[in-house]
């Protein structure tokens, strides 16, 4: 199989918006092509961010998930993140590209597209294009996009599968080509096994001023299809009861955990694992089924990513009940710890780092954790420090993807109860609450019920429930858990850099401070002066009446 790619921007020296890239291993090859839309502001940075997104999360897809359901879902996710990204930016999607995919497992292509980017089979001389343009083409518009990645909300991909032969050719490219070579030149040029780079430059020789654009292409030469078949979803069964004694796949179930019966401690060559099994409702509906095999996936990557702040986490390759194993560590969680005692400023220092390192290998996945409580983070005894772990991605989406009050309602943001998505902000106020919480054992807002919606008032300082949090901690706390989102850290690096450099933390007060508790020194200062000039004007006045 001989893979080539090629890319050319429409003018010389700028950058194209364009973006493609193709990768093969074992009888598996992707090829992504994303074509940024030209009117867009963000459209270069969408089309980076979706090769970019298809090409990791594919390579390790859910095992249970067909490549079409993988590639059809992990679409809709980056679809539905740069379409409210866009809105957060600039309040109107200004983050849109187009999408054509094409995987080949064994002797089987899969694949999809949105929009005009274009994708086609070369077979004995005879080119087919297998993807569909999502455009409108009319006497009052012309070549105008009718759907793609980032333009609305939801998406639905045009999808397609073929069986494979020996001498088969896929080939991949964005209008850029497609509108300059006609199928008869594609043809021909695919019949005799031109290369990427040769196809683009022939396109950039022909094209006219009107036709001009980035161009872009990868061809998929096969000259020999693997013999696997396409991998297929993995009818795993869902466990019905389980007990205590009960060995699966070589794990004895020792005792299931206090919150759930679906969870298990187990031995397995005298070691200690944790086991979680699907819910019993996930055999007969498929969004549960597939919300725990997307936990089940994100919690693997998320372990591979940053070792340290997460629980090690894998599926057996060979099991034969739906589940996966976490790592057993044995430690408290932090709300059990606060039964007891407050954390120390340095111990609630190094919570916070730990959980902006692990919200920022989260979000490099495209993820962030959206239940960041005390419950879900491990405390961890090292003789003279403690060390901290956070756990259960079972909430875990992708950013910007979730505008419902999903999460425990004391650590939502305010925004939250009100229909705005997951982002950074809204992360770091439930990791503010967090440290609220350790430091003081009482919530800055006051508990909330789960449906209810809360008004939120300035809460007091963490140092009025705790003389011992110091000044700058006070402030770095009172700015994560603001009121107002735009008062807020914006990013995870933001609020690590504050807990790395108490001197250079900046006050935050509340909008309605007075000068007393904004600025004592100047408040009395101020005082000073103002009782010394009335003094001395009441001095004058004396004098002055007895002469």
């Amino acid at each position: 199989m001989n893979l080539t790619s090629f890319g050319l921007a429409k003018r010389d020296g700028a950058e194209s918006d364009d973006s493609f890239a193709v990768k093969a291993w074992d009888e598996t090859v992707i090829a992504v092509l994303a074509d940024g839309a030209g009117a867009a502001r963000d459209a270069r940075e969408a089309s980076t961010r979706i090769v970019k997104s298809l090409m990791s999360n594919y390579a390790v897809r859910p095992a249970s998930w067909s490549p079409q359901k993988a590639l059809s879902e992990f679409t809709k996710i980056i679809n539905h993140t740069l379409h409210h990204e866009s809105l957060v930016r600039h309040s109107a999607p200004e983050m849109i590209s187009t999408l054509s995919v094409a995987v080949i497992e064994g002797n089987r292509l899969f694949g999809l597209n949105v929009g005009d980017s274009r994708v086609y089979l070369s077979r004995g001389g005879q080119l087919s294009q297998l993807s569909h343009d999502h455009v409108i083409n009319d006497s009052t518009f012309s070549h105008v996009l009718q759907r793609a990645i980032g333009l609305a909300p939801e998406v639905e991909p045009h999808c397609f599968e073929t069986e494979l032969r020996d001498g088969d050719i896929a080939f991949l490219c964005s209008d850029g080509v497609s509108n300059v070579l006609s199928h008869d030149i594609l043809s021909k040029q695919l019949e005799h096994h031109t290369a990427a780079r040769a196809i683009v430059q022939h396109a950039r020789e022909l094209a006219t001023e009107e036709t001009l654009d980035d161009a872009s292409a990868i061809v998929i030469d096969i000259a020999r299809t693997g013999r696997l078949r396409a991998v297929s979803q993995n009818p795993l069964p869902i466990p019905d009861t389980l007990r205590k004694g009960d060995v699966i796949d070589g794990y004895e179930l020792v005792r299931s955990f206090q919150h759930s019966d679906r969870v298990w401690l187990a031995m397995k060559d005298e070691q200690r694992w944790t086991l979680k099994f699907a819910p019993l409702e996930a055999r007969d509906d498929e969004e549960i089924l597939a919300r725990f095999i997307k936990e089940e996936w994100n919690a693997q990557r998320a372990a591979e990513a940053a070792p340290e702040p997460f629980v090690a986490s894998f599926t057996p390759e060979r099991a034969t009940a739906r589940y996966y194993v976490q790592e057993f560590v044995e430690a408290p969680s932090l709300k059990s710890v606060l039964k007891a005692r407050a954390l120390g400023a340095d111990e609630a220092v190094a919570l916070g780092r730990m959980l902006c390192t692990a919200s920022q290998r989260l979000l490099g996945l495209d993820l962030v954790h959206g239940d960041v409580k005390p419950e879900n983070v491990l405390v961890v005894s090292d003789y003279d420090r403690l060390r901290f772990k956070l756990i259960d991605l079972g909430s875990a989406a992708e950013v910007f993807s979730v505008t419902s009050r999903a999460g425990t309602a004391s650590y939502l943001a305010p925004e939250r109860f009100h229909g705005e998505p997951l982002s950074e902000r809204t992360e770091i106020f439930a990791i503010g609450v967090t440290l609220y919480e350790a430091l003081t054992r009482a919530f800055p807002f006051g508990e909330i019920e789960r449906f209810q919606t809360p008004v939120f008032h300035a809460p007091k300082p963490p140092s009025v429930r705790n003389a011992n949090i110091p000044p700058w901690l006070d402030h770095v706390i009172l700015r994560a858990i603001s009121i107002e989102p735009a008062r807020r850290y914006r990013h995870f690096s933001e609020l690590a850099f504050d807990l790395d450099h108490s001197d250079r933390v900046e006050p935050f007060f509340q909008k309605d401070a007075s000068l007393l508790e904004r600025d004592p020194l100047k408040f009395y200062r101020t005082g000073f002066w103002l009782l010394l000039a009335a003094c001395i004007a009441l001095i004058f006045k004396l004098v002055t009446s007895h002469r």
